[in-house]
């Protein structure tokens, strides 16, 4: 069973969302506190949704100092699966570790509710099990979910296929549709939806389920490789 990291930052509040939704569909998630030096026990990485420090100064900007940070890039330069949800997305973008930004919805309104997305690509640790063209239902809870990036980054994020995710109906403004983006190597992903409120119909829909199954099967191959390395002579 892969082991996945969720890390805490003071102000998070959808780490046991993700616990819960993970543990739900086969993996073993664990909460790991924003001081952390090391995630080298871990097949993957979660930074979930929340008010990271308060959202002070501005969304994921203090977050990104947090010790946990540097072991969060140096497991991604590893190649290790790494997911941002809504304010774990703005962290990502702000540590550096995905290129643009987000800004305040379109219309300055927060906005929490049920939004269709479309896979617009597979090339990802997290759509890797959907269906490119396939549209989810996943809810939204952002009032900074606005992706923005300048002329060449968003050229080169299409170029590149590291937009997996668009809008159908775009709720926030957010440029070309987008609700989240792979890096170039496809094993750090960012979104604003969330995929653990939406992977158990009773929560209004189980479309959030493909994205976690990706996820893990990344892990899953991790783990894997773990054990091939004990294994060897």
């Amino acid at each position: 069973m892969s082991r996945v990291g969720v890390v805490v930052f003071p102000g998070s509040n959808c780490e046991h969302d993700v616990v819960q939704a993970l543990g739900a569909l086969g993996g073993r998630a664990e909460l790991v506190w924003h001081s952390e030096t090391d995630l080298s026990g871990f097949d993957a990485v979660v930074l979930p949704g929340g008010f990271a420090h308060g959202d002070y100064l501005r969304p994921g900007a203090l977050a990104r100092f947090s010790p946990v940070m540097n072991a969060v890039a140096a497991f991604a330069e590893a190649g290790g699966p790494v997911l941002g949800i809504c304010n774990g997305f703005q962290v990502l973008t702000e540590a550096g570790l995905l290129p643009g930004a987000l800004q305040k919805n379109r219309g300055l309104t927060f906005l929490c509710e049920p939004t269709t997305l479309v896979v617009t690509s597979t090339r990802s640790v997290l759509t890797r099990t959907a269906t490119l063209g396939a549209e989810l239902v996943v809810p939204i809870n952002h009032f900074s979910g606005s992706y923005v990036c300048d002329d060449a980054t968003y050229l080169a994020l299409v170029e590149r296929d590291q937009v997996v995710l668009r809008y159908r109906d775009n709720p926030n403004g957010s440029r070309g549709d987008i609700a989240g983006i792979a890096n170039e190597a496809g094993n750090v992903v960012g979104l604003m939806p969330h995929p653990e409120r939406a992977f158990n119909a009773l929560l209004g829909s189980a479309d959030g389920r493909v994205l976690l199954e990706g996820f893990l099967a990344s892990a899953d191959d991790v783990a894997a490789t773990r054990v091939d390395l004990v294994a060897a002579p």
